[in-house]
């Protein structure tokens, strides 16, 4: 990656046109092509940017005949429409280079996968007697997270959702139809279980006949202790 901040202008030119005038930015040189124009301002998102694939030339003054004060000029040329981003450096601050290498990716915490894989090892927080028939339990519209049985041995069916809304209540239904049609694991009840549930979810599946689970995920990875908390 290579890191110059510069004075200069930029200008945008193809389907839209875009200008910046003269003012002294970060320009961010990615090893995929991309070239991001970014100010001390407005977090994350740069300026303007040409994303890759894209092939960038530089000129010189002696190269072509640039307007008065322009020691250098950075031509980032889409390679896939006529879009072109035309970087005018008046100055040169800084400008440095660095090998990031290949980098692992985001590791989310919190996924629906580590619910299921809490949740099935601490199956008691459903209720008193709760056991585990299986995880992703397959079925011919896909998997349900969890079935398990209460403590009278009625077959209960949950689905896990980060942040629960009506589509998944939606998923846990039409489960909750497939399964009920087998008469080994018939009568087949839901459990909605989520980090947070929306209220219109809550009332859909309140309607159905369909229990929901605020699950608390610190507490169930153990780095947190609800009982101690005031609020």
């Amino acid at each position: 990656m290579r890191l110059v901040i510069a004075k200069c202008s930029v200008d945008y030119v193809g389907r839209l046109k875009a200008h910046l005038p003269l003012a002294v930015r970060l320009l961010v040189l990615k090893a995929d092509g991309s070239v991001l124009v970014h100010s001390d301002g407005g977090s994350y998102k740069p300026l303007n940017w040409m994303s890759p694939p894209a092939n960038m030339r530089t000129l010189s003054p002696d190269d072509v005949d640039l307007e008065t004060g322009v020691v250098e000029q950075w031509i980032v040329q889409s390679a896939k429409t006529d879009d072109r981003l035309i970087i005018n450096i008046y100055e040169h601050i800084s400008d440095s280079s660095h090998d990031l290498g290949v980098d692992p990716g985001l590791i989310k915490d919190g996924v629906e996968a580590d619910l299921q894989r809490l949740l099935a090892a601490q199956i008691d927080l459903l209720g008193d007697g709760y056991t585990l028939i299986r995880r992703e339990y397959f079925t011919a519209i896909g998997p349900v997270d969890i079935l398990a049985r209460d403590a009278k041995g009625a077959t209960v069916a949950i689905e896990l959702k980060r942040r629960g809304d009506i589509d998944g209540v939606e998923q846990l239904t039409r489960y909750l139809e497939l399964l009920n049609r087998d008469p080994l694991l018939a009568p087949v009840r839901g459990i909605f279980a989520a980090q947070q549930i929306k209220p219109q979810a809550r009332v859909l599946a309140t309607d159905r006949g369909i229990e929901c689970k605020t699950l608390d995920y610190d507490a169930m990875r153990g780095v947190d202790d609800s009982e101690t908390r005031l609020f």
